[in-house]
């Protein structure tokens, strides 16, 4: 099969075509042969050399796909070969097969593309399992997206606002402020240009947000913590504002706050697997209805996976970046 790996650590460039051999099946994976992959930032870290590969994954990038099932033991799961599937997988997803865990397949929403199924996985998974797992967004309570206009936020604003919450989110320009705002964000705000927290503060009347989905840190979570509300929680899944951070710890015991923050790569199926079975329950519908839909920035062919790397680092664009690997 086609693929694309990384050649070594690097820029964009290190990203070149090759040749290898299909995936050998593991117990309860099935083979896709994938007609889209989606490139998002852990593919960059991974490409840098910041993001270690799990034990046992493919060394290729690529964390998510869609695509049809070609083979695999699927006894009792209600899939059939042939099915057209989305996936969330560790790796391998930049080639025309991907092995993935049968139990990390979700069929691919009625309605939607290829390309537009395999924008789904990551974020989808991402966003649920730490806005409304781990953070435990509940009714009548507020999010703050930080990175709105990112793959993470586009989900994050329109899920949320689906459900209906009251959403707000930052972005680096007024044109992505206002592509979060059409997605369903109350008001977005230009941290370039103005003060968060002041402002999400005032948006509440005083009280601050119940929960931050986060993917800066740094000096963020100083501010962070001034405008979330009582019993709020601060999610961090990325640190793109650096690792260290200085914490009034004060604030945290006398307003009883939680910090947090995780990883979904390296996590078990068995986790990985809930996340899957409820956001088919209650995500799924959404989809299909209408009331969230994928935004895509760009198509590349699976052959200018560097071209895509090299807009994601950009940061210019708002939703999702793609490969399609049919036209290959």
């Amino acid at each position: 099969m086609r693929a694309i790996e990384i050649t070594q650590s690097g820029g964009p460039e290190v990203l070149q075509p090759c040749e290898r051999p299909l995936p050998v099946l593991k117990s309860g994976e099935v083979l896709i042969r994938v007609l889209a992959a989606g490139v998002n930032r852990p593919d960059v870290f991974q490409r840098l050399g910041q993001y270690p590969v799990p034990p046992g994954a493919s060394d290729l990038p690529g964390l998510e796909v869609a695509g049809e099932i070609v083979d695999g033991d699927l006894q009792d799961s209600g899939f059939e070969k042939g099915d057209l599937v989305c996936a969330l997988v560790q790796g391998g997803g930049y080639a025309e097969y991907c092995a993935a865990p049968l139990e990390q397949c979700l069929p691919a929403p009625r309605g939607l593309s290829p390309i537009e199924a395999a924008s789904l996985p990551e974020t989808f998974f991402t966003v649920w399992s730490n806005v409304f797992q781990r953070s435990a967004l509940q009714p009548g309570e507020t999010l703050l997206v930080q990175g709105g206009s990112s793959g993470i936020g586009v989900t994050a604003i329109q899920l949320a606002a689906a459900m209906g919450h009251r959403v707000f989110a930052t972005a680096g320009s007024e044109d992505k402020c206002r592509a979060c705002e059409q997605l369903g964000a109350e008001r977005a705000i230009n941290y370039r240009t103005e003060d968060f927290s002041s402002i999400v503060k005032e948006l509440t009347g005083g009280k601050g947000v119940d929960v931050i989905l986060d993917m800066v840190g740094g000096d963020y979570v100083k501010r962070e913590i001034a405008c979330l509300a009582d019993d709020g929680r601060l999610n961090l899944i990325a640190l793109l504002g650096g690792a260290r951070a200085e914490v009034d710890l004060g604030q945290v015991l006398r307003r009883r706050l939680t910090v947090t923050g995780s990883t979904l790569r390296p996590r078990p199926v068995a986790f990985k697997a809930r996340i899957a079975r409820e956001l088919r329950e209650r995500v799924w519908p959404l989809v299909e209805a209408g009331k969230i839909r994928p935004v895509i920035h760009r198509v590349f062919p699976l052959d200018q996976a560097a071209e895509a790397h090299a807009l994601m680092e950009s940061s210019t664009h708002v939703g999702k970046i793609m490969l399609d690997v049919a036209s290959a």
